[in-house]
């Protein structure tokens, strides 16, 4: 499975070889074979033995499409389907998925708790629109593309839903 390290070039690839019981694996991460044991997994954390050193994985955010850890104190985030939106798209006839979306859609229902942009502003790819809560969780929500904020489509307080749109951004 491939996974791309956010913000860069990098495309991590890794899959598991072998399972040896016991949550004991050999795992094979850019080409090279190494062993994995689990030692505790829950929906906050995963500590386990990587080569016979420990480690600790903490989740922040998960969406289909991203995660983001803390991993040994250091904060990552993944695309988990690096290739999805080419794919995607290259099949529907558009060019540049990312580009071409104006729409911000929420990945999550929820409620704003707040909103970091105004109409007319210039954001780049990344920066934080808006913030909501759903499970009493604080989710921020980035834009998917530079480009100047058109409208706005919610108001602090309001709830959301999957898929709504909360901005448009050319």
């Amino acid at each position: 499975m491939k996974f791309k390290l956010e913000n860069t070039d990098e495309t991590l690839d890794g899959a598991i070889v072998k399972s040896l019981g016991n949550n004991e694996f050999v795992v094979k991460i850019r080409n090279h074979e190494r062993n994995l044991k689990l030692l505790d997994m829950n929906h906050q954390k995963i500590e386990f033995m990587l080569d016979n050193s420990f480690h600790t994985a903490k989740y922040i955010e998960s969406s289909t499409s991203k995660i983001t850890l803390v991993v040994d104190g250091v904060k990552l985030t993944f695309n988990k389907r690096p290739d999805m939106d080419k794919i995607v798209y290259k099949n529907s006839g558009m060019e540049s998925a990312i580009d071409s979306q104006i729409n911000l859609k929420s990945q999550i229902p929820g409620r704003v708790v707040s909103i970091n942009v105004s109409q007319g502003d210039s954001i780049k790819k990344g920066d934080v629109v808006c913030v909501l809560e759903s499970m009493k969780m604080q989710v921020s929500i980035k834009s998917h593309k530079d480009g100047v904020v058109r409208s706005l489509k919610i108001k602090q307080g309001a709830s959301v839903a999957k898929n709504d749109v909360l901005a448009e951004i050319e």
